[in-house]
């Protein structure tokens, strides 16, 4: 009975137009290259007892062909169900979990299911990662800081949509956050609002590392504003980070009228901190934020920001991975945050 259920069921899904995932199996694979199955074998499990120009040769077919080996033996997903791999720097910052709700239920509405982990913010660990749950999923949506050159080793031929690495991937899929084109936006309404003395608060990104900070730094230039690198401070992602990034940049720069913060979390605990050392929001010292967090709406002033619809990135990831299951590279879709004012500015 199990069998004609899983029958009807997959008969179900295509009426619906949901795709399904037609297995090629290591003999395929073998007979397009022209070697045995166990020399398929050898490449695709990295054995080093293969010539170097077989095993990339096998690769390359094998990603032609959509090859993945079996991993329904661990009773994981069902061998009729599409399966992704998420993987998140963080599942605490209130950034991602809206960012998973979107990636869900994209996959939801094509009846796939959804597998996350988290980097827990540790570079170290996305590698392991990659490979890991590319053994057990038909393709992967990451927040994956690595190189190509680095990555493909670990990826293998799993389709991959790599989330907010920039433009620079030609192998992979990619869903690009305009960090930079946010940035200016704020860094325009605060300079339109009078603001000449502009501070800001970085921190510690693995995915786009110093794009705020470059780009605060080409807007200061482009304005000629008495500002340089001294008024950006590093500070930790939280409120507590924004905090203390904030009382260090108002000591320095006493004279700041403006700070952009590297996101709302950190703004929010600016703004705290601002109020305990006496200055006023917006009058004495305006606050931009970045994210556009449900919570900004709950703090007084409610803040201004530079808003990300993080639940259309997560819907745009698994676009990208409908369209690789297709056998298609799509071009990379770019997501631009949208400035929101509010009461802080």
């Amino acid at each position: 009975m199990g069998s004609v259920a899983g029958q009807r069921e997959t008969e179900d899904q295509r009426a619906r137009g949901v795709r399904t995932v037609k297995r090629v199996t290591l003999r395929d694979v073998a007979q397009a290259a022209g070697v045995s199955h166990q020399t398929v074998s050898r490449a695709i499990n990295g054995k080093g007892e293969i010539d170097p120009g077989t095993q990339q040769r096998v690769l390359d077919v094998a990603r032609q062909l959509r090859y993945r080996p079996s991993r329904f033996g661990r009773g994981l997903v069902r061998p009729d169900v599409v399966s992704v791999g998420l993987i998140v720097p963080d599942v605490v910052n209130p950034f991602f979990p809206e960012f998973v709700a979107g990636v869900i239920a994209a996959a939801d509405e094509r009846d796939w299911q959804v597998l996350v982990a988290s980097t827990e913010n540790d570079r170290s660990r996305e590698l392991a990662l990659v490979r890991s749950l590319g053994q057990q999923v038909d393709a992967l949506v990451g927040y994956i800081s690595h190189p190509d050159a680095q990555l493909e080793p670990y990826v293998g031929t799993v389709p991959l949509v790599v989330v907010d690495r920039g433009l620079d991937s030609s192998n992979h899929a990619l869903v690009h956050i305009d960090t930079a084109a946010g940035i200016r936006a704020g860094m325009q309404h605060l300079i339109d609002r009078g603001h000449r003395r502009i501070g800001m608060i970085d921190c510690e990104c693995v995915s786009a590392p110093m794009v705020r900070r470059r780009t605060f730094l080409e807007v200061v230039g482009e304005h000629a504003l008495p500002v340089d690198e001294g008024w950006v401070v590093m500070g930790e992602q939280s409120p507590a980070g924004g905090a203390a990034a904030f009382e260090a940049l108002y000591a320095a720069r006493p004279d700041l009228t403006a700070v952009v913060a590297f996101n709302d979390l950190v703004a929010i605990g600016a703004l705290r901190a601002a109020r305990r050392l006496g200055a006023q929001v917006p009058d004495d010292c305006a606050l931009v934020g970045y994210d556009g967090l449900s919570v900004v709406d709950l703090v007084d002033p409610p803040l201004t920001t530079l808003h990300l619809d993080k639940r259309r990135l997560g819907e745009l990831a698994i676009h990208q991975v409908d369209q690789l299951l297709a056998g298609e590279l799509p071009p990379p879709i770019v997501l631009t945050p949208s400035l929101n004012v509010r009461g802080t500015t």
